[in-house]
């Protein structure tokens, strides 16, 4: 019995050393993205800031889990793996609506920001704070 536990505990342990660091590396993500597609301009993210100060790692603020329609391929997906330009079936959520909606009221990105202010923390809210026409 003693030799099933301790075969058990090796095989949990390589599995962890296998798989670890794709979920590590997965979870870290780039330093800096520039999100484009916009008209209006692309938006220079700083994933890294983000993910440690604004989010205090805990990369589900963000990443939400996948929806049954359509299965997550990692851990943390980028957005635009689900959400494109314009929602293709089964996705219905579009990616200018995953960020924000129209009018920039409600959504991950302005949602946050918003809390941010109302928590006296100072949050870009208008489009030209974070949509640069130089950020291709």
């Amino acid at each position: 019995m003693r030799r099933v536990h301790v075969a058990l505990a090796l095989i949990a342990g390589l599995a962890l050393m296998v798989g670890a660091p794709t979920v590590f590396g997965q979870a870290q993500g780039p330093d800096t993205v520039i999100l484009t597609g916009s008209p209006m301009g692309g938006v220079k993210f700083e994933h890294k800031k983000h993910s440690t100060e604004r989010a205090a790692g805990k990369c589900e603020t963000c990443h939400h889990p996948s929806k049954t329609e359509k299965a997550a391929t990692a851990p943390q997906q980028k957005c635009t793996d689900c959400h494109t330009k314009t929602a293709v079936a089964p996705m219905k959520t579009k990616l200018q609506a995953a960020f924000h909606n129209p009018m920039a009221k409600e959504g991950t990105c302005i949602g946050c920001h918003l809390e941010q202010n109302k928590a006296g923390k100072a949050a870009p809210t208008k489009c030209n704070e974070c949509h640069k026409k130089e950020n291709k």
